[in-house]
């Protein structure tokens, strides 16, 4: 998913007032579950949002909210997770993205038409992501010859179009199964039924990798949808290292976190849907630029792209 994105609904929170002979009231919030590339299962959670009433004892205010929200526990769900796959955060990213999350994530981000109205707005506002990072880069000229680096591939939604615009991309992805689905959709894409893809098209070099084990020297470093995975205190670790990789520009996306926010992910995280979900990191726009600055780099562009479901931010960095 998205620079990152919430997904929400609304969510009717009955919050019986202090006097007993006042009668109480419903108070509609929207619920949010975690942004989109936090491999929640997003249908059913929003399913589940869409039926659920919430009976919150207590005052009316957010405060009243954020003490029922105490009461739940997913931090422990998340160690059980951790705990089958052997592993931590990462180990579950790969598990998730290599079986369940690979089978929603491909319907997402393909064209099929077996998905529901959440996924398929969740859809349109990745292809607005996608669209407004091509902008962003061709703005600068034209992309014949340079090097990308597309840390976390996925399925190859942004890798491919660079290709088509000549670019020579080096795309990457934790998953295997989505490696494999980019490379097929590159070549169904880029070669057309032929042996070869037209005169200044080059098929990117797809590789099973994650972050850390990125190396090598691009033009332009993109990393969309993945920081969602890095506490900051990691991410400020990412940033320094993707920008390590990058001689002329690094473009991040990432969930942005606000108290408003934090909140509503708090609610979708006591309805985590049949399948399981990985932790979802919220970043500011503020710890994000303080990590580039750190390491010598400035931003430059700013964007947002928002639909119905799909919330997310992303930056264009350049060395100060």
């Amino acid at each position: 998913m998205a620079f990152s994105s919430i997904l929400y609904s609304p969510t009717q929170f009955t919050l019986p007032r202090p006097h007993l002979h006042r009668r109480s009231r419903p108070i509609s919030i929207a619920a949010a579950i975690p942004p989109l590339t936090s491999t929640a299962d997003i249908s059913a959670v929003a399913e589940a949002l869409d039926n659920t009433t919430i009976a919150v004892i207590g005052g009316g205010s957010v405060a009243a909210l954020a003490a029922v929200l105490s009461l739940a526990d997913p931090e422990k769900r998340r160690q059980m997770q951790a705990e089958e796959v052997g592993g931590g955060d990462k180990e579950v990213v790969r598990e998730y993205f290599n079986n369940d999350g690979f089978q929603r994530w491909r319907r997402i981000y393909g064209d099929t038409d077996d998905v529901n109205k959440v996924q398929r707005d969740i859809r349109l506002g990745h292809s607005k992501t996608v669209e407004n990072v091509m902008k962003m880069l061709l703005d600068e000229g034209p992309l014949s010859g340079v090097t990308v680096c597309d840390a976390g591939c996925g399925t190859g939604c942004l890798s491919i179009p660079l290709a088509k615009e000549g670019a020579v991309v080096a795309a990457s992805d934790i998953s295997a199964a989505m490696v494999a689905e980019a490379e097929k959709e590159a070549r169904e894409e880029l070669f057309k039924g032929t042996d070869s893809p037209p005169a200044g098209i080059v098929l990117p070099k797809f590789e099973v990798s994650d972050l850390e084990s990125l190396n090598g020297k691009y033009h332009t470093v993109i990393c969309l949808d993945v920081l969602i995975h890095y506490p900051q205190s990691k991410a400020d670790a990412m940033i320094a290292h993707l920008a390590s990789l990058s001689e002329d520009r690094l473009i991040l996306s990432f969930a942005p976190k606000t108290f408003y926010y934090s909140l509503l992910k708090r609610v979708g995280e006591l309805f985590p849907g049949p399948s399981k979900a990985t932790r979802a990191y919220l970043h500011s726009e503020a710890d994000v630029e303080r990590a580039l600055n750190k390491v010598g780099w400035k931003i430059r562009k700013r964007g947002l792209t928002t639909t119905q479901f799909y919330f997310s931010r992303v930056v264009e960095a350049v060395p100060a």
